[in-house]
């Protein structure tokens, strides 16, 4: 796959971990279905990208200060203390995703186990998704 296919893919997961659209589903299905990518190579890129984008967020919620926003603060903040850095396996879900990512970091969760979390759960989600696909493929041959 050629270089610019790579770093599309990179770009559109790491841009799909934000709230700009990013579309790396629909990326990375087209590029299997072309056969112009191997599924190893472009879940791995689209994992990389999708975690560093999430690890962004992460950074964006450190800024944030430290005040209590309310009731919704309580029950976000009581769920997350609850699960800690696991939570974020559910990273992947769209906005809801993006809201764990800034909340552990607003809440000063320690790096190694958010990143370790958020990579796991990001590489979970576009491995279903390229699986799903090769499978799909299969099937209709």
């Amino acid at each position: 796959m050629s270089d610019w296919l790579y770093g599309s893919m990179f770009v559109s997961g790491f841009l799909s971990a934000t709230l700009l659209p990013g579309n790396s589903e629909v990326l990375l299905v087209s590029l299997l279905l072309s056969g112009k990518a191997s599924a190893l190579g472009v879940t791995g890129i689209a994992a990389l990208g999708n975690t560093l984008g999430g690890l962004t967020n992460v950074i964006i919620g450190r800024c944030l200060p430290l005040k209590q926003q309310g009731r919704w603060h309580n029950t976000a903040t009581a769920w997350l203390h609850r699960w800690g850095p696991a939570a974020l396996l559910l990273s992947w879900l769209p906005v809801i995703g993006d809201l764990l990512c800034v909340l552990a970091g607003w809440l000063r969760f320690a790096w190694l186990p958010v990143a370790l979390w958020l990579a796991v759960g990001k590489t979970l989600r576009y491995g279903v998704l390229a699986f799903a696909t090769l499978q799909g493929m299969e099937w209709w041959q």
